[in-house]
């Protein structure tokens, strides 16, 4: 073999292992680029609701106005309007123990079209805190659409206020294109829901 030729395949060599070696490179960054999709499900078990607490009431936050839920069963209903008062909602869910998971619906207040609701899913866990005479409290989450996390909600319970599901819905010259029923899937009829959300902490 003339010296050449040597020469031409050491030069092939070490263009493959260049090559080689720049694949490997851009593979794993491809690969430590990737990241997983968020989940979806919060990560909560149920455990004993407190002997004092109760799911029945009307629990406040300052983003959020008075959350008024209602048990009936194992079933809880509830309803809120914001503290601006341009939005209200209602949720329907299931309680085990302290846990609750429900599907919500929000309505932009004089809104029509697919704008006007938004949707999704969440869940509060119920809390007593340690001593006597204390503020019982819900902290959860919600999410849009399928998911159930991604946005805090947490509020306290008020003292000598009784949930009034009726008290919260606009009256006649407010409401705007919202639906009368819930369907079987504890979803509300009407139009679907636009991809936005109630107000969020960033909304502040």
């Amino acid at each position: 073999m003339s010296s050449s030729s040597r020469i031409v395949r050491r030069a092939m060599r070490g263009v493959s292992s260049v090559c080689l070696v720049a694949s490997l490179a851009l593979s794993g960054a491809a690969l430590s680029c990737g990241k997983p999709p968020p989940p979806t499900t919060a990560n909560v078990k149920a455990g004993d609701l407190p002997p004092e607490g109760d799911w029945s009431g009307v629990f406040f936050s300052p983003l959020y106005g008075h959350l008024h839920l209602v048990k009936e069963g194992g079933a809880v209903s509830g309803k809120w309007r914001t503290q601006s008062g341009d939005k209200w909602g209602e949720l329907h869910g299931e309680v085990t123990g302290d846990l609750l998971k429900f599907k919500w619906v929000e309505y932009k207040i004089g809104m029509v079209g697919p704008g006007a609701t938004t949707e999704g899913r969440g869940y509060f866990k119920y809390y007593v805190p340690p001593g006597e005479n204390v503020n019982h409290e819900i902290k959860g989450e919600w999410g849009l659409e399928r998911s159930e996390v991604g946005n805090r909600w947490e509020a306290i319970r008020q003292r000598n206020m009784l949930p009034d599901l009726g008290s919260v819905r606009p009256d006649e010259t407010e409401r705007v294109n919202m639906p009368d029923e819930w369907d079987s899937s504890g979803s509300p009829q009407g139009e679907k829901p636009a991809k936005s959300g109630p107000t969020s902490d960033e909304d502040k």
